[in-house]
């Protein structure tokens, strides 16, 4: 970093910086420093320019470490150890080498050995070997198999992307790095651990893997170091001595070095294992090591069974033995009901869980982290405790034997319901305070699940596990916990009910092919129950789906696929014996929306003609839909009816009708609570009302739509493309390249997919790099362009509007008119649908620059085609000026610009009128951040 590049950094930019250091995302440093996600958008754009860095991945090698130096390398992302690390030299060294020569290193050891010590100091020593950084796993509080790539997306900063699973995010964003992760304490969790490393290592060439474990992963490529017991043949110099003294140190005062024979004795006696060695040293001051001596003599300290003990295992029994056995019975009991807890614990809870009361708690609870049983840590809502894994383990086997795991674990169960319940989503601190909770009550639904008396229980806490993981961007969760709700349900109706909710989660997922799935498994659930109108429905609304979200799908379903659906619903529809005569108003307006969209194809999908022809059709079907869905009362239903009719009016060609239709969309979900069904809905309705005011010209209203889109909290992590051309051709550059940084970190990390509908947005910002005459970025943003669409739409839609307005900005306004060659009535409207007026209305302008001889002709037409639209009849009005010659028509359209919100098009006028207004215009693109072109026409 240049002196000149330091001054310039303020204390928040800072303080950005040194969090995007940390690896967290936009939405997690939002929510740290308490502000919005589009500030910290605007800060790491900056940062981006002022270190002249290219993406957010090097800017977080930028990020200084706590000191102030600025490295290099990305910082390790690894718990800070909260005693020294003592000895393991060879260990260290051996461990070290197999990382070198193997992708996937295993630390294979019993319980206590300090498998976890070992690899956290492994990995700080090998920092520096890897460029894109170092991160640390902790897989103890995971319960569930499925969700070890959420544990490890949590650790590298991941949210999920739309159309990915949290593997493949994961997977996306390490492809290309040269990285280690340690994944620690896999032994409980090898089913999940073991496929998910597969795929990752099989995806991510330079990807170094160490995992901690206490059985071999059983992976292709896996190599395994057996941890050893801490060394004793250097007697009172081992390993195990230093390790001893410096513990007790720790507790009490500094032993005598003459005491070095008598301690590496009693080391002897736990066979060098790491937690025994540290557990019996937390005794010292108070046995001393006559005591400890006599009390290794105790008969609880050999296994009483078990044939999968070895030795080291039995001597980590012996210590933890003899440390319970010194316990009174009050803090036994307690220490094995607290247990249960999968995560970090308060007083509060382990008092309501051990059913005692909080005094006796807090008492019982101080002396088990005296004793080193338990550990104390600091947070916001007041001191919490955790066991050891080791420990936890131990205890819970104490709670088996004490006959008390049902009622310890059903007390557990009803706290968690509690504190689910209690989670008011509109408390800023909502989503630490789920992170808090969310691994005891995954763990509290895996028991109750398994427990037939529990099932109720079990049903409500999945149930509202789903919506809590739903509003916490935990999408993949959410449904999942859906499902496992549908199948924990009392009846087939709330089964269905949870289907669909899970199908509404799948579709904010952007996967077509599950959305299908549990909608046709939501139809089976309905007839079960006996209800065929809702069986109908479901089956509509799947073959809608089909054609209204193709994009979405892995396996496109067939139009013969979806027709058959049709009818399946009209037969249930019929069938239904429990409605007025003229059938269930929702099954009669799901079969017409269905009917609309893969009859009539009006939302154009791939199963559909090439090219409709039938447009009439297509409209007065989507308007029956309509009209059928205003009848039953539902806002969704009409919502979606709605958006056929807008498509319809895109196959018309009729911009106005469009922007009009998607507007009351918009109306119609602005008030209601949110759920996944409103708000997959909502989002569709508030990009294209974006996209469709864009269309007719409405610059400030589509800028308050892109707003409101680009600040909904379900895309804090990845944004949405529409804001981007929106700001472009308004001219708002700076709201451009911040928006640019969050659409390429999620591009990056979903992978790099070519998804064409993300072409319009790359194409917006390739062009505002160009008007900043920033070639270098305006070449990196058109290859990944090059790599996302090379469709019709691109050629002759957004890509010639964007490139033909950066043309005639530089004053090329031949070349301009040879990339929009084609006149507007020759390019089919669904290619150029929301850019039909702006391509008009541009080609217009490039034809008077151009000295065209049919000038005059293409601005009469112009107008004709653009009436209406503010920002095109003002292109095509200066157009007419610049014909004409009428320097003060040509600037009554700054003026036009400035009202129609394109300050942009304001600037440029000015300079085009030249004379005094140049350096009003200059200064106007100084402004807006843009470099000015000496085009002045007079």
């Amino acid at each position: 970093m240049t002196e000149a590049a330091d001054a310039e950094i303020s204390p928040r930019e800072a303080e950005v910086l040194g969090l995007v250091g940390d690896h967290l995302s936009n939405a997690e440093i939002a929510a740290r420093l308490c502000i919005s996600i589009r500030t910290v958008e605007s800060h790491v754009s900056s940062l981006l320019r002022k270190l002249e860095v290219p993406d957010r991945r090097a800017l977080a090698r930028r990020a200084p470490v706590r000191g102030g130096a600025v490295p290099d390398r990305p910082a390790a992302v690894l718990p800070a150890p909260l005693t020294s690390f003592i000895g393991r030299a060879r260990e260290r060294s051996e461990l070290a080498a197999l990382l070198k020569e193997h992708r996937q290193v295993t630390a294979v050891g019993p319980g206590g050995v300090g498998k976890t010590r070992l690899a956290l100091a492994v990995a700080a020593d090998a920092a520096g070997a890897y460029p894109d950084g170092v991160w640390f796993a902790d897989l103890v509080p995971v319960t569930d198999p499925g969700m070890i790539a959420a544990a490890v997306a949590g650790a590298l900063g991941l949210g999920e992307q739309p159309g990915r699973d949290l593997a493949e995010s994961v997977a996306a964003a390490l492809a290309d790095r040269d990285a280690l992760v340690v994944l620690d304490n896999c032994e409980h969790v090898l089913d999940g651990v073991a496929p998910f490393l597969e795929r990752l290592l099989a995806t991510c060439p330079r990807l170094t893997v160490l995992a901690t474990s206490r059985a071999r992963l059983m992976v292709p490529f896996e190599r395994v170091y057996l941890v050893p017991p801490l060394s004793l043949d250097a007697g009172g110099d081992s390993d195990a001595v230093a390790l001893f003294m410096e513990r007790a140190a720790a507790v009490g005062r500094p032993l005598d070095a003459a005491l070095r024979g008598q301690i590496a004795a009693v080391c002897a006696r736990l066979d060098g294992m790491a937690l025994a060695i540290e557990l019996a040293a937390a005794r010292c001051p108070t046995l001393g090591l006559d005591g400890i001596t006599a009390a290794l003599s105790h008969p609880l300290r050999m296994l009483t069974g078990g044939s999968r003990a070895d030795e080291r295992h039995r001597s980590v029994r012996a210590a933890l033995d003899w440390s319970h056995a010194l316990l009174e019975p009050a803090d036994r009991a307690l220490l094995r009901r607290v247990s249960v807890f999968a995560a970090p614990f308060t007083v509060a809870a382990a008092a309501e869980v051990a059913g005692v009361e909080d005094g006796l708690a807090a008492d019982g609870l101080a002396r088990l982290a005296e004793q080193s049983l338990l550990v104390v840590a600091a947070a916001p809502d007041g001191t919490e405790y955790r066991a050891l894994e080791t420990i936890r383990q131990y205890a819970a086997e104490r709670l088996a034997e004490a006959g008390e795991p049902d009622e310890v674990r059903s007390r557990h169960l009803r706290w968690c319901l509690a504190r689910a319940a209690g989670l008011e989503v509109a408390r800023p601190d909502w989503r630490a305070r789920f992170d808090q909770v969310a691994d005891d009550l995954r763990a509290a639904l895996a028991w109750a699940a398994e427990q037939p008396e529990r099932r109720a229980d079990a049903f409500g806490l999945a149930r509202r596990l789903a919506e809590l993981a739903f509003t916490r961007n935990l999408t993949g969760e959410s449904q999942r916990r859906f499902e496992q709700a549908a199948a924990l349900a009392a009846g087939p109706a709330e089964s269905a009910a949870m289907l669909r909710q899970a199908a509404a989660v799948a579709g904010c997922r952007a996967s077509g092919d599950d959305m299908y799935r549990l909608r046709l498994a939501a139809a089976s659930a309905a007839r079960d129950a006996g209800d065929l109108a809702g069986a109908a429905v479901d089956l509509a609304t799947a073959a809608t789906m089909a054609f209204r979200y193709w994009a979405t799908f892995v396996r496109v379903p067939s139009r013969d696929e979806a027709l058959a659906l049709i009818t399946d619903a009209r037969k249930a529809a019929a069938s239904d014996r429990t409605t007025q005569a003229g059938g269930d108003p929702g099954a009669l307006a799901a079969v017409a929306l269905a009917e609309a969209a893969v009859v009539a194809d009006a939302f154009g999908a791939v199963q559909g003609p090439a090219d409709n022809v039938a447009v009439p059709e297509t409209i007065a079907r989507a308007e029956r839909a309509v009209e059928l869905a205003a009848r039953t009362g539902d806002p969704l239903a009409e919502s979606a009816a709605l958006d056929a009719l807008t498509c319809a009016h895109i196959w018309a060609g009729d911009t106005f009708a469009a922007a009009a239709r998607s507007r009351r969309r918009v109306t119609l979900l602005s008030s209601l609570p949110p759920s996944p069904a409103v708000i997959h809905e909502l989002i569709d309705a508030l990009g294209m009302v974006t996209e469709a005011t864009l269309g007719a010209g409405d610059m400030p209203d589509a800028c308050r739509w892109a707003r409101q889109l680009d600040g909904h909290p379900s895309l804090a992590e990845v944004g949405h493309r529409a804001p981007l051309m929106v700001d472009a051709l308004a001219g708002n550059v700076e709201e451009v390249l911040a928006g640019s940084v969050r659409l390429l970190d999620a591009w990056r990390r979903a992978g790099s997919p070519a998804r064409a509908h993300l072409g319009p947005a790359v194409a917006a910002v390739a062009m505002v790099h160009g008007l900043r005459d920033d070639h270098d970025a305006q070449r990196g943003w058109r290859e990944i362009l090059d790599r996302l669409d090379v469709s019709a739409e691109r050629a002759h839609g957004y890509a010639a509007v964007f490139d033909g307005m950066l043309l005639l900005h530089r004053g090329q306004a031949r070349d301009a008119l040879e990339r929009m060659a084609p006149e507007a009535s020759e390019v089919w409207k669904w290619v150029s649908w929301i850019w039909h007026h702006w391509y008009v209305a541009l080609r217009t302008e490039a034809v008077v620059l151009a000295g065209d001889p049919g000038a005059r002709r293409h601005v009469t037409e112009a107008r004709a085609a653009v009436a209406g639209n503010p920002v095109a009849e003002a292109l095509v009005a200066r157009a007419a000026a610049v014909l004409d010659g009428d320097r003060d028509a040509l600037l009554a359209t700054a003026d036009a610009f400035d009202a129609a919100g394109c300050p942009y098009q304001s600037a440029r006028t000015l300079l085009l009128a030249g004379g005094e207004h140049a350096g009003r215009g200059t200064a106007a693109f100084a402004a807006l951040g843009l470099a000015p072109k000496a085009v002045s026409l007079w």
